[in-house]
């Protein structure tokens, strides 16, 4: 990640949104914090977060110099449509999971990470922290003395060395997986074997 990467925004505020919020303001980054409610929904939790969190739309969020996104499958589509996604980075941390029962949503053949790469044209996509429970991803990543491990994908080589950048300076370690169509799919949940690992590099 470079040092002129300032502000990350954020659509969808659940569990893991407010984990990586969390993590981004221990790490000195501003968040911009988003959801389909709007921000008056969010004032709990800003003010939870500290000074460098704030409440603000998804057109808001979306504008930031990277851009997290993690939101109930179903309402994925809604949720991305209409920005202007030309050249933004953006990180791909959703599950293609339809409740109640958790079952897989029909995909025609690809991967969750090629199915959104279609709803955000010119976008940069980099799939990443999917594969970590909420209250996992929320906790000090620095562990056991090692690194908790982030898996990384996509098929922007400028677009990941950001996000592997943003998840060392977060406290994480990294594992590239590779292009999107291969490691979207060993990163996905339900189907892939990479979901809930909880992995610690050490060295």
């Amino acid at each position: 990640m470079t040092t002129t990467t300032q502000t990350v925004g954020i659509i969808g505020a659940g569990a893991i949104g407010q984990a990586m919020a969390s993590q981004l303001v221990k790490a000195g980054i501003d968040v911009i914090l988003s959801n389909s409610r709007g921000p008056a929904s969010l004032s709990a939790v800003v003010d939870a977060l500290g000074p460098r969190a704030r409440a603000g739309t998804r057109d808001e969020a979306a504008a930031a110099d990277i851009v997290f996104v993690s939101v109930n499958w179903s309402r994925l589509e809604d949720a991305l449509a209409g920005i202007d996604w030309n050249g933004r980075i953006l990180i791909d941390a959703n599950n293609p999971v339809l409740l109640p029962g958790y079952r897989l949503a029909e995909l025609g053949g690809r991967n969750s990470s090629q199915v959104l790469a279609d709803l955000v044209p010119g976008a940069r996509v980099v799939k990443a922290f999917n594969t970590l429970l909420a209250n996992v991803l929320a906790s000090d990543p620095r562990q056991d003395g090692g690194r908790r491990v982030v898996f990384v994908s996509g098929d922007d080589r400028d677009a990941k060395d950001t996000v592997v950048g943003l998840i060392d300076r977060l406290g994480f370690a990294s594992i590239d997986l590779g292009s999107l169509a291969v490691g979207g799919t060993l990163q996905q949940f339900p189907g892939g074997p990479l979901p809930a690992q909880n992995l610690v590099k050490v060295g």
